[in-house]
């Protein structure tokens, strides 16, 4: 007998539409180095330094410290300290770039190299908007927000919590979660890694969704963690690991420092921990499994040393977002970092100016995978529904600086001058004409209209557009197809997996 109609399922089924846009970036222009050679090296030798005499806890998981003193580490008690040079031999096997296959071909992406991903805020227990206010993150909440993810073409990829689900008990809500995007989307999307049952969960639902052959000959999803800073890395990041990377699937490591409070207050010392940091994770991911995709992750943030409140759009951070991207391209290894970060807790200018100084970091640094690329607010407790549309739309112009500029013949208008004269002007010309819709590009949300235009038109400010945009997006959303018997078999997953576990909220 067929389950009852799920609440996710919809009403009409519509065939896979390709992509407005590419389905990733490919830059083409080169990134900007921060760092010499010297200071390179310098801070690669106290990340070694961390590594090989201070040590790294690995707490709560002896499986783990089984794994390293089988490798060769010197284990002493949960502390583990490893040579230089066992670290280095093990990343080597990680894959300097991979594809994350996503349930419609067309939207797979390409991780690492000149590749370059965005996807949205994660982790938000709060949602925003212009009419209703801040509040609690609910499943109706997350449902629209994967919704808008998926209609951004400048949105590659459709993260995991883009806000937390809060009136879902948390031993359920990452089934909900899971369901979501994978039913609302076609694009690629993370898993859950807060508990391992949620990680196997995660493992197992992608199994169904893509099918046995395309998930254990790819990489389908993959786990977001944090290590514990300063150096810990507790069992919430191993047996993700041992879960995602013993499956064939990837993982993401990013250290979180709040510079003065979980590492040292100066950007260097902050910068050479969380390059530790993120290579033990990188190097245990390969004891689990050689050649297991890894991301090498980076988020430093720094303080109000009066308040200890974070910091965001700051320039320490932002130099980081440089630095890292050197020393990642120097492991070979796929970078995360970034994203349009702010302290503010509304869409307003601060926000504006954080985020784009954060971005623009980031972009020109070369993190090939950007967590909270749109609607990040308030530190990262809000996701915002303006700030969701307002950033996607920058990043469609970050896209065209990474594509750099084209000197072929045809943009050099090496025949343009043909039908102009001098003092003319090219408005009405051949060349103008066949560049017309796609010489510049447009942005959807910023007004560059006469002010009599404007006014005319209510005088709505940005988030006033964007408030109205992200509801015409909602209104104009169409479900991506998905196989009929594959969605039955995860329904009936999430449905028995929820039967099996009782309610709990914290």
């Amino acid at each position: 007998m067929s389950p009852p109609r799920h609440p996710l399922r919809p009403r009409r089924e519509t065939r896979p539409v390709p992509p407005l846009a590419p389905a990733y970036v490919t830059r083409r222009i080169p990134h900007y180095a921060v760092l010499d050679e010297e200071s390179l090296v310098r801070i690669e030798k106290q990340a070694y330094r961390l590594l090989e005499q201070v040590g790294i806890e690995f707490r709560d998981d002896p499986d783990a410290l089984r794994r390293w003193r089988e490798a060769g580490a010197e284990v002493t008690g949960t502390r583990v300290r490893t040579a230089p040079e066992l670290v280095r031999g093990l990343l080597a096997s990680a894959p300097a770039e991979f594809t994350q296959v996503a349930r419609n071909p067309a939207r797979s992406v390409r991780i690492g190299g000149q590749h370059q991903v965005f996807a949205p805020v994660y982790g938000s227990p709060f949602v925003r908007d212009l009419e209703g206010g801040r509040r609690y993150g609910t499943l109706a909440d997350f449902h629209r927000l994967v919704k808008l993810t998926h209609a951004l073409a400048p949105l590659h990829h459709s993260g995991f919590v883009t806000c937390e689900p809060c009136d879902i008990p948390v031993s359920k809500r990452h089934l909900d979660m899971l369901l979501t995007h994978m039913t609302l989307t076609d694009k690629p999307h993370l898993g859950a890694i807060t508990e391992k049952s949620r990680a196997e969960d995660s493992v197992a639902m992608a199994r169904l969704l893509h099918g046995p052959e395309v998930f254990d000959a790819n990489c389908v999803i993959l786990g977001n963690v944090n290590t514990n800073s300063p150096l810990l890395v507790d069992k919430v990041v191993t047996e993700a690991a041992a879960v995602y990377c013993g499956a064939g699937q990837g993982l993401i490591a990013v250290p979180f420092i709040l510079s003065g409070a979980m590492g040292p207050v100066t950007t260097a010392a902050a910068i050479a921990q969380a390059l530790a940091e993120a290579m033990i994770v990188g190097a245990f991911t390969q004891l689990v499994r050689p050649g297991a995709p890894f991301i090498l992750g980076n988020f430093l943030s720094s303080m109000n040393l009066r308040s200890g409140a974070p910091t965001f759009g700051m320039p320490e951070p932002l130099l980081s977002n440089l630095a890292i991207g050197q020393l990642a391209r120097r492991l070979n290894l796929p970078l995360r970092c970034g994203g349009a970060l702010t302290a503010s807790k509304v869409a307003d200018f601060q926000a504006a100016a954080e985020s784009a100084d954060s971005m623009l970091s980031t972009i020109l640094g070369g993190a090939n995978f950007v967590l909270h690329a749109a609607g990040w607010l308030e530190g990262g407790l809000s996701t915002g529904y303006e700030k969701l549309v307002l950033d996607a739309d920058r990043l469609g112009a970050y896209e065209t600086v990474l594509r750099g500029i084209d000197t072929s013949d045809d943009q050099l208008g090496v025949d343009a001058y043909g039908d102009v004269e001098p003092g003319g002007h090219f408005l009405g010309s051949a060349h103008t004409l066949r560049h017309y819709s796609s010489a510049f590009y447009e942005a959807q949300l910023s007004d560059s209209n006469s002010v009599e235009q404007w006014e005319e038109q209510g005088s709505k400010d940005a988030a006033r557009r964007a408030y109205e945009r992200w509801n015409r997006l909602l209104a104009d959303y169409e479900a991506p197809a998905l196989d009929p018997a594959r969605r039955e078999a995860l329904e009936d997953f999430v449905a028995r997996r929820k039967a099996d576990l009782p309610d709990a909220w914290y």
